[in-house]
């Protein structure tokens, strides 16, 4: 006879209770995936400095168009609470304090992966799809090149494109506004 093992899932305020109570400490580097507590990887040289050159290169080229959210927590569904490495956001007067960024607010989210491409890839990507965040874009810094995700699905992507350093590319809310993938992947 087998043992069924049952996961106990949290909500995004189950979640947020354990922060204020200190369970969980702004020191846990941990975000909420389809209601269980996910220990995020540890962030390399490589990804910080990718990250940083993105906030940049985004802030230059688009101003106050947008709000960049780095490294913040995004409300997807009332299980999941993920904390994209760059969120392009709908500015507003506010700046989200009175709650976190959904899907209908996010122009744009970047992922700078290394040692979380797989998870990224099958768990995250999909849960954007899901969520309806119209564009993603994945930057592998294990290969050096850019996967950009569109058209979302209830499953995944229904178009997917790969970038190498040499080519140029622009977001859909930005088509005026190219980024060379080079400029990106350090």
């Amino acid at each position: 006879m087998s043992v069924q093992q049952l996961k106990r899932r949290f909500t995004i305020s189950e979640y947020h209770q354990m922060a204020e109570v200190g369970i969980l400490t702004p020191s846990d580097r941990v975000e909420l995936i389809n209601g269980e507590i996910i220990e995020m990887s540890p962030i390399g040289k490589r990804h910080a400095a990718c990250v940083n050159r993105l906030n940049q290169l985004f802030s230059q080229s688009l101003g106050d168009r947008i709000l960049i959210s780095v490294q913040n927590p995004i409300l997807l569904n009332n299980l999941s609470e993920p904390q994209p490495d760059i969120a392009l956001l709908q500015p507003r007067s506010d700046f989200y304090a009175s709650g976190h960024p959904q899907a209908s607010d996010i122009f744009l989210i970047v992922e700078v992966a290394d040692s979380s491409i797989n998870y990224d890839q099958e768990v995250k990507i999909p849960l954007y799809s899901a969520s309806g965040i119209t564009e993603v874009w994945l930057i592998d810094l294990n290969q050096n090149i850019l996967q950009v995700y569109q058209q979302p699905t209830p499953n995944n992507y229904q178009i997917i494109q790969q970038f190498q350093p040499e080519n140029s590319l622009s977001s859909l809310a930005f088509p005026e506004n190219n980024f060379r993938v080079d400029q990106m992947i350090l």
